[in-house]
């Protein structure tokens, strides 16, 4: 079984913050893991999401999209080779990349949030990182329920590595 250490800190070298502005909150899950796969490649592998958190999802967009909040597509995720700037990585907006980092994002009325998927070869860890930034009092509401089911996901998605 996979060893995941949780922090509440961006990791070195990442560029998850980078234009985001102040951060309300933050954590950052990493396993120990020598690879040669590329960024895109570790980010398509880590958004294989199990049916459990598919069908999560569903249920979120179906309650949130009432309170008229984002709630993406119930498409299946397609893997790409390459997550330009734009493009979607699993659900989620590409931000900005290089070749260690792919952040990923979105900006909705009650909260902005970036995910990240950094590789640090030097260290031999996969990263995966959010920070989120709350626009009111419903983006707090909103992300108490979120938080302990955001926390379940991310690990499940790393263990599955």
């Amino acid at each position: 079984m996979k060893r995941i250490v949780k922090s509440n800190e961006i990791p070195p070298n990442s560029i998850i913050s980078n234009g985001f502005g102040k951060t309300d909150y933050c954590d950052s899950y990493r396993i120990i893991k020598q690879t040669d796969e590329t960024i895109d490649e570790i980010t398509s592998r880590i958004f294989k999401m199990p049916q459990w958190i598919i069908t999560l999802m569903k249920v979120r967009n179906g309650i949130v999209g009432i309170f008229g909040l984002k709630t993406g597509t119930n498409e299946t995720v397609k893997e790409a080779t390459h997550y330009p700037a734009g493009s979607k990585a699993g659900y989620f907006t590409v931000i900005e990349r290089n070749a260690n980092e792919i952040v990923m994002g979105e900006d909705d009325m009650h909260l902005c949030f970036r995910l990240s998927t950094l590789i640090d070869r030097e260290r031999s860890f996969i990263c995966l990182t959010t920070i989120v930034r709350f626009h009111n009092v419903w983006g707090r509401i909103y992300f108490l329920p979120v938080k302990p089911f955001h926390r379940l996901i991310v690990k499940s998605l790393l263990k599955s590595f």
